[in-house]
């Protein structure tokens, strides 16, 4: 019987044969904490640990209230940058650099066939490029800077394939809501998901991450794409190193799903469950307050260019805050060289520095009493974002450029 991808992974990682169901204990390839690396260092004097086992494989990131929203914050931040010194921890990003997953794939951390934990739940983006990656706890990521391994239990496989091609006005987000729409929030409870297009290879890297982004919503404990010629150009490799990092033809899953991409409409994901999935029609004229463009789910360039696209020669209405989040400084830099950062600048809209921005509802645009606003993030809880009497509604940038523009979520199929 042949193997899943994450059996694969597992297997290699073990020295001996996994299957899905085992228990075993991995040592990864590297270890990603970002903001809540305060908390996680307070814990080692608990265990009796003072020296990181393996500083090299750890990936700290500051991104979630960055810069410092109050001296809470402020402090947490200055003793994260002594703990990186004092630990000889190279892999840090101060404030300004970017959001965590967005860090892992851009400087190629993820890699196809590595084995990724963080302490974050989205940490499911890199297997976007064909990395096995899951979150886990606070306790779990001391656990492994002291030990340098944890124990995993390899997950079943659900593979999800997707046919034909999406239409001009739906985007992997849409589709990644679709998908989440049908099987529910925990329709993939501790699966890996398989990611296939029969179709060719159709999305981009960053489609990948979005669509992974967002396996985490769907319950997964990973989401990956098998690596193909367009992870192969985007690391600077060839394919052939990655033969072998797919699932066999005869691998056995718990569960397969096709999606026809031609039918995945603009949708929405209206309070307060990401699964609570509606055509943008359905919704539209509900106003709104803010509207926010970013985070690690669509900060990309590729999203920018999307909500540029709605937004040139528009201006948003004048009751609505368009707040953008590019997702690194990498993307920044690039969106400025585009003319992006001056579309949107004279759309109305406003630029903020790399990072989570209000999507954990603790800093620059959480939401009052009873406002509205339609995000590209990925989680729409109550009180997610702010005040727990505001609600959340997740779009795609297209939409949510729409939505800004008209004061009301709209489609962005209105503007073209």
């Amino acid at each position: 019987m042949g193997k899943t991808f994450s059996e694969k992974v597992f297997s290699g990682k073990a020295g001996r044969d996994v299957r899905a169901g085992e228990i075993v204990t991995l040592e990864p390839d590297y270890i990603l904490t970002h903001d809540n690396t305060a908390a996680i260092l307070r814990k080692l004097p608990e265990i009796g640990a003072t020296r990181l086992k393996y500083p090299e494989r750890a990936v700290v990131v500051l991104d979630h209230v960055t810069p410092a929203a109050d001296s809470t914050h402020a402090a947490n931040h200055k003793s994260i940058r002594e703990f990186v010194a004092d630990q000889g921890i190279h892999n840090f990003y101060d404030v300004g650099r970017g959001v965590c997953h967005q860090i892992m794939v851009e400087e190629h951390y993820a890699y196809p066939g590595r084995l990724i934990l963080g302490s974050d739940s989205h940490t499911t983006t890199a297997g976007a490029v064909g990395a096995f990656a899951a979150g886990i706890g606070r306790t779990e990521a001391a656990g492994i800077w002291v030990t340098g391994e944890l124990w995993l239990r390899c997950p079943d496989t659900m593979r999800i394939v997707f046919r034909g091609k999406l239409r001009r006005f739906a985007s992997s987000k849409d589709l990644a809501l679709t998908i989440i729409g049908r099987i529910g929030a925990d329709g993939a409870l501790y699966r890996a998901v398989e990611f296939s297009c029969e179709t060719g290879d159709q999305f981009s890297i960053s489609d990948r991450m979005a669509l992974c982004n967002l396996a985490a919503e769907m319950g997964a404990k990973n989401g990956y794409f098998a690596p193909d010629e367009t992870v192969a150009e985007f690391l600077g490799e060839t394919r052939n190193e990655f033969r072998h990092l797919r699932s066999d033809p005869d691998a056995q899953y718990v569960e397969e799903l096709a999606f026809n991409l031609a039918e995945v409409e603009p949708v929405v994901a209206a309070p307060h469950a990401v699964d609570n999935i509606h055509p943008v029609g359905d919704l539209a004229g509900k106003r709104i307050d803010q509207a926010l463009v970013g985070t690690c789910t669509n900060g990309r360039i590729e999203d920018l260019r999307s909500a540029a696209n709605v937004l040139t020669g528009r201006t948003v209405a004048s009751h609505v805050r368009l707040l953008v989040f590019p997702a690194s400084a990498k993307v920044y830099r690039q969106a400025l060289e585009e003319g992006i950062v001056r579309t949107l600048l004279d759309a109305g809209a406003v630029w903020m520095n790399p990072g989570c921005g209000p999507c954990l509802g603790a800093h620059e645009g959480a939401l009052a009493p009873g406002e509205v606003c339609i995000s590209t993030a990925n989680r729409n809880f109550k009180g997610r974002m702010g005040h727990p009497d505001s609600e959340i509604y997740l779009a795609s940038p297209a939409t949510v450029a729409a939505s800004a523009i008209k004061g009301e979520i709209a489609s962005p199929e209105e503007y073209f």
